[in-house]
């Protein structure tokens, strides 16, 4: 009878997670100023998944070096009198980023900062560059370039942790660590979208390419973003 005989082919299973093999130097743990910006040249880019790839033409734009840290969420929250949770205020975490914020949270940040979160489109370019990578750092998955399954990782790096995981316009985080939000269109169910996958994320998770549905009401600590601004 249909559906009771053996599944065809082996069952998946997931790498299991493993530490990088060769030593890592200690990062440097000072927190990044929010003007950290890398500029991402006009062009045309090819985006989206494979076999869906398409052609896209972008202005000039700058966009964070990193992501936005739990120190400069911080200032921005004194700043509104807004409370901000335990994660948020421990000062062992400065350097780490953001995370636990709304896509609200993010728009507001963002327009306290003079600044914008980047489109889907603009995310996704900075990721690939010119050549359209599938990873920030080239066409090879690295588990040692960002924090996520197969690197062991089981909670936020701080910011500076993989600046050999960058891309190729400078921009670091891009792959791994934590989701950001873009300021895509909500679709029909009025979800926004997250890009770069996370710690709990393997290899074809944090594909640049990858794009995630997100409830924009919901603060998640798998969640950030950085902030882009126009030249």
């Amino acid at each position: 009878m249909p559906g009771l005989g053996a599944p065809l082919g082996p069952a998946f299973a997931p790498p299991k997670p493993r530490a990088p093999d060769r030593p890592r130097p200690a990062p440097d743990r000072s927190v990044p100023p929010l003007d950290d910006l890398v500029e991402v040249p006009a062009g045309v880019y090819m985006l989206g998944e494979p076999g869906e790839e398409r052609e896209v033409a972008l202005a000039a734009f700058r966009i964070g070096r990193f992501p936005v840290t739990n120190a400069r969420f911080r200032e921005f929250a004194a700043t509104r009198g807004r409370l901000v949770t335990a994660r948020l205020a421990d000062p062992q975490l400065d350097d780490h980023p953001a995370t636990e914020v709304t896509f609200e949270d993010a728009l507001a940040f963002c327009a306290w900062a003079k600044a914008r979160l980047p489109t889907g489109d603009e995310w996704e370019a900075a990721a690939r560059g010119a050549d359209a990578r599938p990873w920030p750092w080239g066409t090879t998955f690295d588990e040692a370039r960002c924090a996520c399954v197969e690197a062991g990782a089981g909670w936020t790096a701080p910011v500076r942790a993989h600046p050999d995981g960058a891309a190729p316009c400078g921009a670091e985080q891009l792959a791994g660590n934590v989701w950001e939000w873009v300021s895509d269109p909500p679709g029909e169910d009025g979800w926004r979208a997250v890009r770069g996958g996370s710690y709990l994320d393997h290899a074809w998770g944090v594909r640049a390419s990858r794009t995630l549905p997100a409830d924009p009401a919901r603060a998640t600590p798998t969640t950030g973003f950085r902030i882009a601004r126009d030249p």
